[in-house]
C-alpha cells in the first residue's frame, strides 16, 4: 500500500491482522460475526485478531472459547489464531486471557514442564511493550507455569527512541459506518482501559473561540467550520500525497514550540503557544 498510494518502497510485511475499525464497524452486537469473518477470509496461514474492542475477557470466554470454538480448533499449527489484547496492564491482562483460553481449549506440558496452549492458538501482546514490560510479562508467565512460546511480542520503535503516536496519545479509529444505506455511530470501549475509548459518529474539526482546535462528534459540527479535507471516499483517492509530504507536514520544528523573539520572557504566551501546537497535533 505504501508503494501504490504513497510512492514509498515497501518497509516490511505482516501476517493478516484485524484492527479495531475492522471489528467495531460490525457493531457491538456483531463482534462474533466480525471475528468469524476474519477466520473465513484467511482460512490458511496465521491470522491475528484484536479482541479488546469491548471486553477482552468475555470475547475469549464466550466468543472464541464457545461460539467459535470449533472453528478455532479446526485450524492447524501453521494457521494458528493469534488473539490480541490491546489495553489494560499487559502482564495482568495477558495472564487472565491465557487462563481463560486454558479453561476453554485446554493445554499440554512441554519438555521442561511448562504449560502450552494448543498449537492452533496463540496470543500477541503489542500494547505497552518495551524491554522492561517484556521481562515482567515473562516472569509472570513463568511464575504461573506457562511457557513463553504461547506469546508473541510486538514492539517496534519502543526499542529505539519510542517517539510514536502514543507520545501524544494520538490514534485514528473508525467512528461511523453505513451499511445498506443505514448509518451507525461506532466506537471502541475496552473494559480494561476506558481512557482508550474512541470518538463516535461523523466527526468535524474546528477552531473554537479560544483558538484551540477541537473535534465535534456525532455529526453536530457545522460544514463551513470544518478544517478537514476529504482524502478518500467510496474507493476513490481525492487528494494525492507522498509519504515524504506527509512526514514533512507532520514534523514539528523547534520554532513551533519555542517563543518568538518578542515574547521570550513571556512565559504565559509560551505556554499558550505550546498548548495550541500540541492541540493542533492531536
Amino acid at each position: 500500500m505504501a508503494q501504490r498510494y504513497y510512492a514509498c518502497p515497501m518497509a516490511g510485511f505482516s501476517i493478516p491482522a484485524a484492527e479495531h475499525s475492522t471489528i467495531i464497524s460490525w457493531g457491538k452486537s456483531r463482534e462474533k460475526d466480525a471475528f468469524e469473518c476474519m477466520l473465513e477470509q484467511f482460512p490458511s496461514g496465521p491470522v491475528a485478531v484484536v479482541s479488546d474492542s469491548y471486553d477482552i475477557f468475555k470475547a475469549c470466554k464466550h466468543i472464541w472459547g464457545d461460539k467459535l470454538k470449533e472453528r478455532v480448533m479446526e485450524r492447524s499449527e501453521d494457521s494458528a489464531l493469534i488473539i490480541r489484547p490491546d489495553s489494560g496492564d499487559p502482564a495482568q491482562t495477558l495472564i487472565e486471557v491465557i487462563k481463560i483460553l486454558e479453561e476453554c481449549f485446554g493445554c499440554s506440558l512441554n519438555s521442561v514442564g511448562y504449560k502450552v496452549l494448543p498449537s492452533y492458538l496463540r496470543i500477541i501482546q503489542g500494547d505497552g511493550i518495551d524491554l522492561n514490560s517484556i521481562n515482567e510479562i515473562l516472569e509472570k508467565l513463568s511464575d504461573e507455569g506457562w511457557s513463553a512460546e504461547n506469546v508473541f511480542f510486538g514492539c517496534g520503535s519502543a526499542l529505539l527512541q519510542k517517539i510514536n503516536r502514543d507520545t501524544l496519545n494520538c490514534a485514528f479509529k473508525c467512528s461511523y459506518v453505513e451499511t445498506n444505506g443505514k448509518g451507525m455511530d461506532v466506537c471502541k470501549q475496552p473494559v480494561t482501559d476506558p481512557s482508550k475509548g474512541s470518538k463516535r459518529g461523523r466527526l468535524s474539526l474546528r477552531r473554537n473561540s479560544d483558538g484551540l482546535i477541537e473535534t465535534v462528534e456525532r455529526g453536530a459540527g457545522k460544514p463551513q467550520e470544518d478544517m478537514l479535507v476529504t482524502v478518500f471516499e467510496n474507493g476513490t483517492i481525492l487528494q494525492e500525497y507522498t509519504l515524504d509530504e506527509i512526514r514533512k507536514a507532520a514534523q514539528i520544528w523547534e520554532e513551533d514550540v519555542s517563543p518568538s523573539e518578542h515574547n521570550k520572557e513571556d512565559n504565559t504566551s509560551l505556554e499558550i503557544h505550546q498548548k495550541l501546537i500540541m492541540n493542533g497535533v492531536h
